[in-house]
């Protein structure tokens, strides 16, 4: 049997697996988690493995079924004695902690493979302060615990690598990821690039409109930046190219877009559902509260393209490469979207798990499918499209299981030596309870903790340690926990290590430094945005009506005046008052009075219409 019938049959497995729990509801917690661990992993290693197309890959090939059968063996055992562990809390033997030092570096191997070097490191590093950290100094040592305990916490319970992130990675996160993928694979995806197509082509800066509108539908069902930019950016890209934008900046832009399929909901790169985990609240509650962020997030890459485009006499899109509306509201392209998320809003309307939402959704995007193409495609054509998509889903699980895996016993670790509230204590005695002080130190440190990590596994890192610190100093918990996020997200388009900007920069075949500057002035405003969730409660949405129409004027006050800013668009036509003004146009938006973020906005469209008539304003 070749490797990929292995990869092919194990990738189905996993989305089979995901769909039968999704439909019929999860086993109980502890085995669920063990039955996904085990397979994604095993999944893991035939599709990365070790020494591929090296002399020595027999060896690699003996390192992974050994490790591999490590993995499953553990999974089993927790399985297995799964009552024994969740009633008599029993103690570490030596086959226990043989089982965990296996299980945990498979995962973390498999995390070296998928992601690099840095995350494993990570995790390493907090079983190393668990075991080892009573022999530091001062306020970072503690207590000590023995291997023993280390092994009871990570594998003999409900709190290590069993704990809630590996749950929401075996139950909600992997419905969506195999809801997504069988949306792409049933149109959806070609439907998503045509209304891209069709709705920024003919604009000014087309084809970077159609990046920004494309990556952010296919981001927000993906939810993997990095894997965003490396497939719609195959498209957008050399188009971009193509039509005569510059290298670096289609290159920024596509990683930009991509970026902000993060933040956007309903999935957020995962997010939303750990953050609902971790907060204890709906899942509804931090799709509306991230909502209006992504929006000022996706008018600022718009703005910033239209201005650009504008200075820089960027073309629009050829008629002839448009699609025509008649094709895009096809029912064949249309009825599977919209019965893909009417199932998913019914599920939620009538109260039942996400899970068994997402579930709904995949059933009526299904039935809708096989309807539309009855009669344009066979049964065997319509199963193979199905069948690829488990397929897709169930590779698409394999990082975020692994990682997720990894994380949750890096939290467990964090939570049982306490370092997270230690590190929240320096910050907030360095800070002096200034909720600005403590919010820059935490956005400057999130930026640096997030570079080069998935931005689940960024985020989950960040929240333990630092969101405790802006909830010490009077931050509500939502607004905390989405302002780390945020900057943990954003790091994939900071330099230096900015992933995001990498892949986009090899597809344009162009030096990632100035890609990574544009994207810096692209992405600008989302290093602001945060700031204003702590200034205006309404960008939550919540401080009634009143908060939340000021929170919207303040941030367009703030997606007008950076992009101009930094774009060097014209209001007046004078560069230095036009400098001045838009200085004092954020200055406004960012000082939270009832007034001002109006104020702003009066300064803004006054100063434009005065350019205007005299001609010399952006149009």
């Amino acid at each position: 049997m070749t490797l990929e019938r292995v990869q092919k049959g194990l990738a189905i497995l996993v989305g089979a697996f995901v769909f039968y729990t999704a439909a019929t509801g999860p086993f109980e917690g502890l085995i669920q988690r063990a039955i996904f661990l085990a397979l994604v992993a095993s999944l893991g290693f035939a599709l990365y493995p070790l020494g591929a197309g090296k002399s020595w890959r027999p060896l690699g090939l003996a390192i992974d079924l050994v490790l591999c059968a490590v993995t499953v063996g553990a999974c089993g055992y927790v399985v297995w004695n799964y009552d024994e562990i969740m009633t008599s809390l029993p103690w570490a033997t030596t086959l226990d902690m043989a089982l965990t030092v296996g299980l945990v570096l498979s995962v973390l191997e498999l995390g070296r493979r998928t992601v690099g070097l840095i995350f494993p490191v990570l995790v390493l590093i907090g079983i190393g302060y668990a075991l080892f950290g009573n022999l530091l100094p001062g306020a970072l040592s503690h207590r000590g615990f023995d291997a023993a305990f280390v092994t009871e916490t990570i594998f003999l319970g409900d709190l290590g690598i069993w704990g809630m992130l590996t749950g929401v990675a075996a139950t909600v996160i992997a419905a969506f990821v195999l809801f997504g993928a069988l949306l792409l694979h049933s149109g959806g995806g070609q439907a998503f690039m045509d209304l891209a197509m069709r709705l920024g082509g003919r604009q000014p800066g087309g084809a970077a409109k159609i990046a920004t509108i494309a990556s952010g539908l296919f981001g927000m069902i993906s939810g993997s930046a990095v894997a965003n930019v490396a497939t719609t950016g195959n498209f957008t890209i050399p188009m971009m190219i193509r039509l005569g934008y510059p290298r670096p900046f289609a290159a920024a832009v596509e990683a930009v877009a991509s970026t902000g399929g993060q933040i956007a909901p309903p999935i957020m790169g995962a997010a939303a559902f750990v953050m609902a985990e971790i907060l204890g609240v709906p899942y509804t509650t931090i799709i509306v509260g991230a909502i209006l962020p992504a929006v000022l997030f996706y008018v600022s890459v718009f703005v910033t393209v239209h201005f650009v485009a504008q200075q820089r006499g960027l073309a629009v899109v050829p008629e002839d490469e448009m699609p025509d509306w008649k094709t895009i509201t096809a029912p064949r392209r249309v009825l599977p979207i919209l019965a893909a998320l009417g199932g998913l809003g019914i599920g939620i309307w009538l109260g039942r798990s996400i899970a068994t939402a997402a579930f709904y959704g995949v059933v009526g995007l299904l039935i809708a499918f096989v309807a539309t193409q009855a009669g344009r495609l066979n049964p065997r054509e319509m199963a193979g499209r199905v069948i690829d998509g488990l397929e897709d889903a169930g590779k698409g699980m394999v990082i975020i299981g692994v990682l997720l895996a990894g994380a949750q016993v890096l939290v467990s670790m964090i939570n049982m030596t306490g370092i997270g509230v230690t590190l929240s204590s320096l910050i907030v005695t360095m800070a002096g309870d200034s909720v600005v002080l403590v919010a820059i130190i935490v956005g400057l440190v999130c930026l640096i903790m997030g570079m080069g990590l998935p931005t689940t596994a960024a985020y989950v890192l960040v929240a333990a340690v630092l969101a405790p610190a802006m909830t010490a100093v009077g931050v509500d918990p939502l607004a905390a926990h989405l302002f780390v996020f945020y900057f943990a997200t954003i790091s994939v388009i900071t330099p230096p290590v900015c992933v995001a900007v990498f892949v986009g920069s090899g597809i344009a075949n162009t030096n990632w430094l100035p890609a990574a500057g544009e994207a810096v002035r692209l992405g600008a405003v989302t290093y602001l945005v945060p700031f204003l969730l702590l200034l205006y409660p309404g960008m939550t949405m919540s401080g009634g009506i009143v908060g939340i129409i000021e929170a919207v004027a303040a941030g367009m006050a703030l997606v007008l005046a950076v992009p101009a800013l930094l774009s060097g668009a014209p209001l007046t036509g004078k560069r230095g008052l036009d400098i001045l003004l838009l200085l004092v146009i954020i200055a406004l938006a960012i000082w939270p009075m009832l007034a001002t973020p109006f104020v702003a906005l009066a300064i803004f469209f006054g100063a434009r219409a005065v350019g205007r008539a005299q001609g010399r304003a952006v149009a």
